[in-house]
Parts: C-alpha cells; structure tokens; sequence
C-alpha cells in the first residue's frame, strides 16, 4: 500500500468491498426478448466531512498541529512517519517534478495535492483548502 493510501484510509476507513451481484435468472431459450432484468442501483457512499474528521482528530490530538497549511502537521495528525524520507516518498508516488531537497516547496505543494486527492475520492473539503 502506497503513502497515499495509508493517508486516505487514515481520512475515508476501509473501503468496503461492494456486494456481489446475484447471478442472472435462467429463463427459456425461446423468449429471450421478454426477459427484463433490474438491478438496483448501488448505494451511494456517504461524503465524508474531511474538516470535520481531521478536526475532530485534533482536538484529542493534545497537540497544536496546523493540519489545514502543513503536510507535517497533516501527518502527524494521521498517525503517519512525517520525515522528510517519507515525504519524499510520497512526492515520488504523486509524480512531483519540483526539486526534493527544497522541502519547503515541495511541502507546500504535497499539501494541496492531498487535499486534491481527498476531494477526488469523494471528501467533502472547505473551499479554502482547494485553492
């Protein structure tokens, strides 16, 4: 599992795998045309409140983390290694083409690709924090 798995299931919770369909009715080989078969649509999974989960998260955290503005304090809050090792890694897995040993900028734009990644996956997150 990558880096940015570990973060989106720290965020969404296991993903539950969908339920298997039902196989088809067997129905006479001679009226196929009279054959009508309904499948219900899947449930749609509940939005999860990104802002809402993190905060709630940091405020049993007993820390002073500004998860919103850094991807060190967005980690840490997740329970994930912040090292800059490991946020190099994850820069690799999300195609960074900046330069790694600028942490700085690279932090920078780690952030707003994870609040990318949370809104893509079905996350409900502030418009501020999409800019």
């Amino acid at each position: 599992m990558g880096l940015l798995s570990t973060i989106l299931t720290a965020v969404f919770g296991k993903k539950t795998a969908a339920p298997a369909e039902a196989p088809a009715a067997s129905t006479p080989a001679s009226s196929p045309s009279d054959v009508t078969i309904t499948i219900p649509p899947a449930a749609a999974a509940p939005q999860v409140d990104v802002d809402a989960v993190l905060s709630e998260l940091a405020s049993k955290s007993g820390e002073d983390l500004d998860w919103k503005r850094s991807i060190v304090d967005l980690l840490k809050l997740l329970g994930i290694d912040s090292s800059l090792a490991n946020r190099k890694a994850l820069a690799a897995e999300l195609n960074y083409t900046g330069d790694t040993n600028d942490s700085a900028a690279m932090n920078v734009w780690l952030h707003k690709q994870v609040v990318k990644k949370f809104a893509e996956n079905g996350g409900k997150v502030p418009a501020d924090l999409l800019d």
